[in-house]
């Protein structure tokens, strides 16, 4: 493997020219094919195997032409301080505001209160339901101004009116912003670590052609391949934090080459042949990870696994091909300011920060352990009462017109009025399909927590129903969940008396079992991750013990990210730090996108750092030395890698969406406690207390695993690859 990524380094520093084309070519091909790709689908999101989607794909089928996903829109009037909404001049205001609402060109109906008697017990409420065409992806922002128009002019007949459902819902997530701060801060970053305006820029640069290339090429086969508008979300992130970590890798490691005395080709096929080693395999690992999303058995989220592995995949042969070819047209743009001045380069021997810190660190390897494991496990005992679910406009800020109707809805009619049941009854093989669903709705009504059942609508054949049950309390809470599970339960007992079956769904019961699916799928999800990248770092380090912390330190650092998650959502501790304003379960998919993003970041650490311990130990150091070794030379540029990720993570706190603040913090405190606790305190103390037992593998296992050379030993003994003694550095620009 080294010497093969050596030859490729030299030979794209060679033929830089013909590198930088064949990369601009791919760019403007994926950049045409996407300017001409008839757009991204709206993919719709689907989670087969669940109930409540079974009943959902019922619904299209029995009710042919009718919109079972179409954006609604709940529009809540509250009269004057001491008024009813049937008080004439409210009521005829009421009247003209739903007039005005089911005039809209994409409207499908808009029920008046009064008729639907929508109207709350002391009659200070009252709510529309609006029902539109289209989904909530294809309402027009006329569609939305005529909304908001309307609702303007019920204001100024003296109500507060507020709306919640689909319709408003803003597409996207954050506006760029926490893109830009990520960016800014990761160039601060590598401006401080290089010391140069070129070897700060080029890792950007080159990122950025890259999520460039990934991003146009999502777009041109989105309509082949079926890929959403959301799906090019992971692969932009993780393709913008990964392309910047392996070229911040490939150009360290060259500066270093270039130190010892080497020419810029040969200090080139060096660093590609070893620290592009690193690369390749810390790519397979991340590639593992979200490629591994397709265990968990959501399409979309499949989807967006494999199209940012491509991203990654990207990524790690810009940093094989055009980082090189970058390095032979500025061979000496990328040194410090000192080199580039005086023409000489000299090999820091100094102990620098990381070499002392390692040195601390083998001296008390176990209270370092111990304060390491136990701090992280501190962290994680929350995570043991995590809460799964999907926060609504509950969870929004009190300045949105969402929130301020789910909480005038949860006033006047109870907090599950917020989040309804649907009941779908199939009577196709009922002797009296309208006689078993009165009687399903009549049982279900009886139901311990059930404060309502609304009347059943039939289908043309007259065989499906669909009714509507409120339960007493809010769409988050435990006892609706309970709910749900008892009247799924009652089902046997209800469906033999009446011959005709049923099924629970609509938006509540369905964040329910997507919440289910997703726990049950987060331990073989692991399982199949974990052990295959255990394989990999197997073969990478050629080690039994090491593969096994790895995997075993990530998981600490996945755990305790978050319990710290549940400690500020769920519980509510430091919320208003964050702008937290309403605590609730996390979020159904949170744990995954922990897992699959972070152990791919992890693993990038993990194999940088190692495997320059393991390069120094395979050279002749004693097991301690390696570690000192090790941090001496990756441990400043692991630190400015994880800094640029906590910053791009980070960035997205500040957005106004709480579950964009989840992920963000989710995502930043993992990599902190992994990078920081983990992977520069609980490994080397690790590494410190097994020795050279660190190193060992079984000899079977040793004959039967592949040889990939990560660490270079074939490139050491290589004729001419090593510096004469007494050599200048070459500080010439580089001819081919």
């Amino acid at each position: 493997m080294a010497t093969f990524l050596y030859r490729v380094g030299r030979l794209a520093f060679r033929r830089r020219w013909y590198v930088a084309l064949v990369w601009a070519a791919v760019l403007a091909a994926v950049g045409l094919g996407a300017l001409k790709a008839p757009g991204a689908v709206d993919e719709e999101f689907s989670m087969p195997g669940i109930e409540s989607q079974k009943a959902f794909d019922l619904v299209e089928q029995r009710f042919p032409g009718a919109t079972a996903d179409g954006a609604t829109a709940r529009v809540v009037f509250i009269a004057p301080g001491g008024e009813k909404v049937t008080a004439a001049e409210n009521k005829e205001a009421i009247e003209k505001a739903v007039t005005g609402l089911g005039d809209g060109t994409q409207v499908a109906s808009a029920v008046d209160p009064f008729q639907a008697k929508t109207i709350s017990k002391d009659g200070s409420t009252a709510f529309a339901t609006v029902t539109y065409k289209v989904k909530s992806t294809d309402l027009t922002d006329a569609g939305r101004t005529h909304l908001e128009h309307t609702l303007e002019g019920a204001r100024d007949a003296g109500l507060t009116v507020e709306a919640g459902g689909t319709a408003l819902a803003a597409e996207g997530g954050p506006g760029g912003t926490a893109e830009v701060i990520g960016v800014t801060i990761a160039a601060v970053v590598l401006l401080v670590t290089f010391g140069s305006l070129a070897a700060a820029g080029l890792p950007l640069l080159t990122a950025v052609i890259g999520v460039g290339v990934s991003m146009a090429t999502i777009l041109a086969l989105s309509s082949a391949l079926g890929l959403s508008t959301t799906t090019g979300t992971l692969a932009m992130m993780l393709g913008l934090a990964v392309g910047i970590d392996y070229a911040l890798f490939v150009v360290s490691r060259y500066r270093e080459e270039r130190a010892k005395g080497r020419t810029p080709q040969e200090a080139v096929g060096m660093a590609v042949g070893t620290a592009g080693s690193a690369v390749v395999f810390a790519g397979l690992t991340v590639v593992i990870a979200l490629a591994g999303l397709a265990v968990v058995g959501i399409p979309m989220l499949t989807k967006m696994g494999l199209a940012a592995a491509g991203a990654v995949v990207v990524a790690v042969l810009i940093a094989l091909t055009l980082v090189p070819a970058f390095l032979g047209f500025w061979p000496n743009a990328v040194l410090p300011r000192r080199a580039r001045k005086s023409g000489r380069i000299e090999e820091s021997t100094e102990t620098n920060g990381g070499a002392r810190w390692a040195r601390f660190v083998l001296r008390r390897p176990i209270p370092v352990l111990l304060l390491g494991v136990v701090g992280l496990g501190a962290l994680a005992l929350p995570a043991a009462g995590l809460q799964l679910g999907m926060p609504g406009d509950e969870a929004k800020p009190t300045s949105t017109t969402e929130r301020r109707a789910y909480d005038a809805l949860a006033e006047g009619f109870g907090p599950g009025f917020n989040g309804p049941l649907t009941i779908v009854v199939d009577g196709e093989g009922a002797a009296d399909p309208k006689g078993a669903a009165d009687s399903i709705a009549k049982e279900i009504g009886a139901t311990k927590g059930v404060v309502s059942v609304s009347p059943a609508r039939f289908n043309d054949a007259g065989d499906t129903a669909v009714f509507s049950v409120v339960p007493s309390t809010a769409p988050t809470d435990e006892k609706t969940k309970t709910l749900v599970t008892t009247i799924r339960d009652e089902r046997p007992g209800i469906e033999s008396g009446t011959g005709a079956s049923y099924e629970v769904t609509g938006s509540t019961a369905m964040n329910i079992d997507i919440a289910e699916k997703v726990q049950a799928a987060l331990v073989p999800y692991l399982t199949v991750v974990v052990g295959l990248a255990i394989v990999l770092l197997l073969v990478v380090f050629r080690s039994l013990l090491v593969p096994l912390k790895a995997a075993l330190g990530f998981l600490l650092s996945v755990l305790a990210s978050l319990g710290a998650v549940v400690v500020v959502f769920q519980q509510g501790h430091g919320a208003e730090l964050l702008g937290v304003e309403q605590t609730g379960p996390i979020m159904s998919l949170m744990p995954i996108f922990l897992v699959g993003i972070v152990f791919g970041l992890a693993m990038d650490y993990e194999v940088f750092l190692v495997s320059r311990m393991r390069e120094a130990y395979v050279h002749g150091e004693s097991p301690a030395q390696a570690v000192t070794s090790g941090f001496r030379h990756s441990a400043r540029v692991v630190v400015a890698a994880a800094l640029i990720m906590i910053a791009v993570f980070a960035g997205f706190v500040g957005e106004s969406d709480s579950m964009i603040k989840m992920i963000g913090f989710g995502l930043a405190s993992a990599v902190l406690f992994d990078a920081f606790v983990v992977r520069m305190a609980i490994v080397p103390a690790v590494l410190a207390l097994l020795g050279a037992k660190a190193w060992w593998l079984p000899k079977w296992l040793d004959r039967a695993l592949p040889r990939v050379d990560v660490e270079g030993e074939a490139l050491s003994r290589r004729p001419g690859t090593d510096p004469a003694p007494d050599a200048a550095p070459d500080l010439e620009p580089a001819r081919t």
